[in-house]
């Protein structure tokens, strides 16, 4: 039944994606951007000479992931070549002029043919998925191939079918990987269960990429003014939900900045933002009308929030009160800051972890985000021990891409 189920799904998700797309943007970027893409494909490999590493991702949390060994392995092998996959536009969109890949496409839809097709134009020699997405004909296809596939950073939980009894199906993709490299001894677990044992408790190799982020920074002068040398309260990657909760204490302190960075940068998402912080002003326009009196700059655009965290006296990562959970708290506490965000944070261990060494606070709603907020910047002792306990937890947890790569060395898993 699994099995069946599963061909129904590879099946109707381009159907129904393709109605979709006639009135949701990201909808219509998934369908067009996989428009004659073995053509494509075909074309820009054709030439190519040279070994090949795949690397799929999701969308662009689990490029962040893959990213450090993506960039490890390049300079391990500098003559090889490197394709990077998405299936979700909003990792593909971003990141489409990455320049630590050769190519970078879009997954096309799982199937036996197309993943026949595809091995046969890229002809990989070592493929990497991250943390998850199993798509069944391209595993089976790495497999036949005996080429080395290994899972990046992944996280298990006791409810995904794989331990469930009519999960055999899912187990079948699960004997495809060469080895896991898994966040936690709780997936091991999992796996073990379920009779694996190829496991390596690596860790989360995002905690690699945000050190290394917070290690290269460079300064961004226009925040740097905004600031101003005022208290700062930077509100990353926030939903309606969100700023709902924040835009009381906002508007009430006006002595204290705040930087909003909205998950979604839409033009509706952007008025909307404008319209709950009474004195806001756009980034883009901020240079403009720096003599203007606004307390918040709003964020409208992409690429800049990993850097802004370092401006802040406290970090706000949203996702916690809308959306699936909150975001990437580790960009926020490597640079030693306290993090506060709402009470969705459960599928999120280092969330859990943090707020355990107390380098991070859940809020239910506004009253106690409101109290939070003050308690951090009216007790100095409370806060230093905040941020050295964020950013001290942030560094106990490296070293993931070292382990990964080293294995991949040392059991020859690829050579060129």
């Amino acid at each position: 039944m699994s099995k069946l189920l599963y061909r129904f799904f590879i099946s109707v998700y381009p159907f129904m994606a393709r109605i979709l797309g006639a009135f949701n943007a990201k909808a219509r970027l998934w369908v067009n951007g996989r428009k004659n893409i073995f053509t494509a494909l075909q074309q820009a490999l054709q030439p190519n000479t040279q070994p090949v590493i795949w690397m799929h991702c999701a969308s662009l949390g689990e490029f962040e992931q893959g990213r450090p060994v993506l960039e490890a392995l390049r300079l391990q092998h500098p003559h090889t070549r490197i394709l990077l996959t998405f299936f979700s536009p909003s990792g593909y969109e971003v990141q489409k002029q990455y320049k630590g890949a050769d190519w970078i496409f879009y997954l096309p839809m799982d199937s036996a043919r197309n993943a026949r097709n595809f091995f046969d134009i890229v002809q990989p020699s070592l493929v990497l998925f991250v943390k998850y997405e199993f798509w069944h004909y391209y595993l089976q296809q790495a497999r036949n191939r005996n080429i080395p596939l290994l899972l990046v950073s992944g996280i298990f939980r006791s409810n995904q079918a794989f331990f469930k009894s009519y999960g055999q199906f899912h187990r079948r993709m699960l004997d495809c990987f060469t080895h896991f490299f898994v966040q936690n001894q709780a997936s091991a677990t999992l796996l073990q269960s379920v009779g694996y044992n190829n496991i390596t408790i690596a860790g989360d190799t995002r905690f690699d990429r945000v050190l290394e982020i917070a290690g290269n920074f460079s300064p961004l002068p226009v925040i740097e003014q905004f600031c101003n040398g005022k208290p700062v309260i930077v509100a990353g990657s926030t939903w309606s939900e969100d700023d709902e909760e924040l835009d009381h204490f906002a508007n009430t302190h006006p002595d204290i900045r705040f930087i909003i960075a909205p998950h979604d940068i839409g033009v509706e998402r952007i008025k909307e933002c404008q319209h709950l912080y009474k004195q806001a002003v756009l980034f883009s326009e901020w240079e403009k009308q720096q003599n203007s009196n606004a307390n918040v700059l709003i964020i409208d655009n992409i690429g800049m929030l990993s850097r802004l965290y370092h401006y802040a006296t406290i970090c706000y990562v949203g996702g916690g009160f809308g959306g699936d959970g909150i975001h990437n708290i580790l960009e926020a506490a490597v640079y030693y800051k306290p993090v506060v965000f709402g009470p969705v944070y459960d599928k999120y261990f280092e969330a859990v972890e943090m707020l355990e060494q107390e380098g991070a606070f859940s809020v239910p709603d506004a009253l106690h985000l409101e109290k939070v907020f003050d308690q951090l910047l009216s007790n100095a002792a409370l806060y230093t021990a905040a941020a050295d306990h964020a950013g001290n937890y942030v560094s106990s947890k490296a070293g993931a891409t070292t382990t990964l790569v080293n294995y991949i060395q040392v059991n020859r898993l690829f050579t060129n």
